[in-house]
């Protein structure tokens, strides 16, 4: 399978391959069974906040938490779901007003991805106080054990015959990949989403310059919450789509 790297950061990938629909939504969808370290339980001992303890645990699960090397899920481990040092990761957080109670106020062995994340908001006086339980599950179990987000596209073929250079496609193009000399020619053609703006525009205008139809390899994103790097979200969806398919021929 030929592949092409577009774009390679620690949170995102960007990659065309020639390679079938079913096959890139296979792996979109294996995403939901890798083991991601997320905030399951929370004791809330004080909330004199606005808001209710139940939107306060809500906000907690869904703040990324790096991964821990080595965890069990706790339904494997050794200590039969009771929650030891292996298969849990113990938060605590303390504030008091006036402030803004931030995610990276969360302290335990686990650090918290993104420190800004607003939790609640304390007056004078108020506080809160509570410890949480982290536990490594699936986002097919949960939403908030997503480790990312994984999308795909048909790569777009563009074609530009008999063009006067009138400039009318590039000022429709939303995202401006069109630039016109003495015609009109296209940049990052991997960028176009097919909505076709510059083909209306070019037809509004009485002519048919420019045509775009899905091509057949495909692009594929991969954007990370920061729990893991996107290359590692890749990886571990292939890794457990073949073992999904180990099971279905055991089966």
């Amino acid at each position: 399978m030929a592949t092409k790297i577009i774009q390679r950061e620690k949170e995102r990938l960007v990659f065309m391959a020639e390679m079938k629909e079913s096959l890139a939504n296979a792996i979109r969808r294996s995403i939901t069974e890798i083991p991601v370290l997320a905030i399951d339980e929370v004791e809330i001992y004080k909330n004199d906040s606005a808001l209710y303890d139940e939107i306060i645990a809500h906000r907690l699960g869904l703040v990324p938490l790096k991964m821990e090397k080595g965890m069990n899920m706790r339904k494997d481990c050794t200590c039969d779901g009771k929650g030891c040092a292996k298969c849990t990761v113990h938060l605590k957080l303390v504030s008091k007003g006036p402030c803004i109670v931030h995610s990276g106020d969360l302290k335990g062995k686990s650090e918290v991805v993104h420190k800004e994340m607003p939790i609640t908001l304390l007056r004078d006086d108020q506080e809160i106080e509570l410890v949480a339980e982290a536990v490594l599950g699936k986002s097919a179990e949960h939403a908030k054990y997503s480790p990312g987000l994984v999308y795909y596209r048909n790569v777009a073929e563009i074609e530009i015959k008999n063009c006067d250079g009138c400039g009318k496609c590039a000022e429709a193009c939303p995202l401006k990949l069109i630039s016109v000399d003495k015609k009109a020619e296209v940049h990052d053609a991997w960028k176009c989403d097919l909505c076709e703006a510059c083909v209306e525009a070019c037809k509004e205008d009485g002519k048919e310059a420019i045509s775009i139809k899905p091509g057949k390899e495909l692009i594929m994103f991969i954007e990370s919450w920061g729990q893991m790097e996107a290359r590692e979200i890749l990886i571990e969806s292939v890794n457990a789509l073949k073992e999904d398919l180990k099971q279905v021929e055991k089966a």
